[in-house]
């Protein structure tokens, strides 16, 4: 309410202090509010001229943000300083976009989507590519794991791999199960579950462990949702899976993981969430921030947990 966009907001992210709220999107602005349940008054807005982001994001400790766009650069802003820096096209490689990323636990790494199945592994320190890895198929979505020694990919065409960081080579490889299409992946904090979505709407919760040592049957599959799945994303505690698709008006469902069962008293028909493009917990699980097609981020209070 502070200061709607007037674009998609591709990005909602909360700092690790939990007391400030990232919002990026199509009007080219990175915003930081200061989250306090009341207010929430508006820290900054740093805008990138001719860059609407796809992708902004907190460095995990804090201290930057990363915010990417269809373009060969991307940004780099330091919390502290103040400073925007650009950073130029991975020496090497000739990607038209560095659009899609994921940044190690570890604050060390940032995985880059490359073309034909290259992942690009660049130094948050030196700004370098110090690596790539391949897939077979296309690369649709990453997520790092083991506290950044290792990375889950999923493939285009429905492949999973275990990657190690160090090495770069591929550990383990397993088909998602009755994927055609994958579209998006996440991992738990811990690291001992991942989800993978697809472009059918289907939702499938695996134990890691298992499917790396060639149990690849889910857990459990969802299928609340029936258009492409665009977003998943665990609580800290991995109490709570929650699953989006943009393409249709009102599309998110919470999953209560101990029991992997669909809340079904939450979101209702008068929830006002528009078309989700993205969606954050608060590091200590009270606070979901909903970022929508209409420029506006909606904060709900989930009232189990007593820290926001």
């Amino acid at each position: 309410a502070e200061e709607p966009s007037n674009g998609v907001i591709q990005s909602v992210q909360f700092h690790r202090n939990a007391q400030i709220l990232l919002s990026a999107g199509f009007d080219k602005r990175i915003r930081l509010f200061q989250i306090d349940g009341k207010r929430n008054p508006k820290i900054q807005s740093i805008f990138l001229d001719n860059f609407p982001i796809q992708k902004a994001s907190f460095v995990p400790d804090g201290s930057k943000v990363i915010a990417s766009g269809r373009r060969k650069f991307y940004f780099m802003y330091d919390m502290n300083g103040g400073a925007i820096e650009k950073m130029e096209p991975l020496f090497g490689r000739e990607e038209k976009s560095l659009e899609s990323f994921e940044v190690s636990s570890d604050s060390k790494t940032i995985a880059f989507l490359g073309n034909d199945g290259y992942i690009l592994l660049a130094s948050l320190k030196s700004k370098q590519l110090i690596g790539t890895m391949k897939m077979n198929g296309s690369v649709r979505a990453i997520s790092f794991t083991q506290g950044g020694k290792e990375l889950l990919s999923l493939g285009g065409d429905g492949e999973v791999y275990q990657w190690d960081i160090g090495t770069r080579k591929c550990l383990y490889k397993g088909r998602d199960d009755g994927c055609i299409k994958g579209t998006t992946l996440a991992s738990s904090s811990d690291s001992n579950l991942f989800a993978t979505g697809s472009n059918s709407g289907v939702v499938n919760l695996y134990d890691h462990g298992k499917f790396v040592n060639g149990d690849i049957k889910p857990i459990k599959t969802f299928m609340n949702l029936v258009t492409t799945i665009d977003t998943l994303k665990f609580n800290p505690d991995a109490q709570i899976l929650a699953m989006t698709s943009k393409m249709k008006q009102g599309a998110l469902k919470l999953v209560h993981l101990p029991s992997y069962t669909v809340f079904s008293n939450w979101p209702t028909m008068r929830t006002p969430l528009h078309f989700v493009h993205s969606l954050d917990f608060s590091p200590g699980g009270g606070y979901l921030a909903a970022g929508n097609a209409a420029g506006k981020v909606l904060l709900f209070r989930l009232q189990h947990y007593e820290r926001a």
